[in-house]
């Protein structure tokens, strides 16, 4: 089943590591608790159905690829000792929409938890990996990411974006999953 997928160009190539540039585009979103793992699994059906004809027009939409996952949980501000903590396990899972679509164009959700936004064209910092979406391969893919970014001297505009590009019934070794760090500007 071939999918529509976020287009970006490469600006340069570090070994497993990319720099990419992304245009603007629509998502489907919704935000839910729980752990890293429970979300994509408790926001796909949500956004499913939305794209399936859950709207207003009963519209159907067609499936895109990758699923993104992001933070979304509110933090203490820091004091001392330095301290900081989710005060709630909430997760940003969205649906890239079909480039052919606009904020203007899609068809309006009857699910009030699904929201559309515009993201602006972006720069970002790439890792791709195979495996499992297990949390454990997820935090050492971004460590790895966050790592490589801090040695090539590149800020971090935003939290981790984290994105699954395949079925739940593709086979763990086939999967293809990226973790996505927005590349601040500087403003020198």
């Amino acid at each position: 089943m071939a999918a529509e997928e976020a287009v970006y160009s490469v600006v340069t190539t570090d070994g497993a590591f990319e720099i990419r540039d992304y245009p603007p585009h629509v998502v489907a979103e919704t935000l839910v608790e729980g752990t890293l793992e429970e979300a994509g699994n408790k926001a796909f059906n949500r956004l499913f159905r939305y794209i399936s004809g859950g709207n207003r027009s009963r519209e159907k939409v067609a499936m895109t690829a990758p699923v993104s996952q992001q933070p979304a949980g509110e933090k203490i501000a820091m004091t001392a000792p330095v301290a900081q903590q989710r005060v709630q396990e909430r997760w940003a899972v969205s649906f890239m929409m079909p480039a052919s679509y606009t904020l203007e164009t899609l068809p309006v959700p009857e699910d009030p938890l699904v929201t559309l936004r515009q993201v602006p064209a972006r720069r970002m910092a790439a890792v791709r990996y195979s495996g499992s979406w297990s949390e454990n391969s997820y935090l050492r893919h971004k460590s790895e990411l966050e790592s490589w970014m801090r040695h090539k001297g590149l800020a971090m505009g935003g939290d981790p974006l984290w994105a699954r590009y395949n079925s739940p019934f593709t086979l763990w070794f086939l999967r293809r999953n990226e973790i996505l760090i927005h590349v601040a500007v500087s403003a020198d």
